[in-house]
């Protein structure tokens, strides 16, 4: 246990908590300041000048990151049979309606993404209870309710990312692994933030990025100078 105190306390003193960093700078460091033993994942938590409570502010979308996030992400489509081989083939680990509601319904929640058909939404709807706190949810906004799956599983599969405003205005979304090569994390943090630019709700008024922090799974946040990210 005081090993893992003396090394936080290093790492500690490499991060000054007020400054903002350069984009890279911020990416380079949350790579030298990780001390977990596994591949933690690299979040940036992004604080927005907006009011969820107000529709059009409230922001949901997807991004499509350039070098993915590392992480093999699971897919269920809810289909009829019609699709489900295209499914399959486009990689999805789980196909199915009724077999795989059932199974959703007994409390099997084990996917990252899911992804249905239009003409079944009436039926999943049904599952909202189940899935809508966990924020997998089939939804237009985020391109899980298609008739091309295959595009969708590809998609995810790929390194598409889906992220919403909490209650507090904030976006939290991962960008990478601390594996990958900081130039790598910055191609990812840039296509997210430029993502959200994109997304400005022309009612939000004041400052829109109000501040930007990255960190792994076990490390300090680190500040980002907004202005280094356009």
């Amino acid at each position: 246990m005081a090993k893992s105190t003396k090394k936080r306390k290093a790492v500690d003193t490499k991060v000054d908590r007020e400054q903002q960093y350069a984009i890279a700078d911020a990416m380079q460091l949350v790579k030298d300041v990780n001390i977990a033993k596994f591949d933690a994942s690299v979040d940036l938590h992004i604080n927005l000048g907006v009011d969820p409570k107000k529709a059009d502010q409230a922001l949901r979308g997807t991004a499509s990151l350039p070098h993915g996030t590392g992480k093999s992400k699971t897919v269920l489509v809810f289909c009829t049979p019609d699709k489900e081989q295209e499914a399959k083939d486009a990689g999805a680990d789980y196909v199915g309606l009724d077999d795989m509601m059932q199974k959703v319904q007994g409390g099997w929640t084990d996917v990252d993404v899911i992804i249905a058909t239009p003409n079944v939404m009436a039926q999943v709807g049904r599952l909202g209870r189940v899935l809508g706190p966990r924020g997998i949810m089939p939804n237009p906004k985020t391109g899980t309710v298609t008739f091309d799956v295959a595009k969708a599983v590809t998609d995810v599969k790929g390194g598409k990312i889906s992220f919403r405003v909490d209650k507090y205005g904030i976006i939290h979304s991962s960008v990478g692994r601390v594996s990958f090569t900081a130039e790598k994390l910055v191609d990812n943090a840039k296509e997210l933030l430029s993502t959200l630019q994109k997304m400005k709700p022309a009612s939000a008024k004041g400052t829109y990025m109000k501040s930007i922090t990255v960190a792994s799974t076990m490390s300090p946040g680190i500040k980002i100078d907004p202005r280094s990210v356009s």
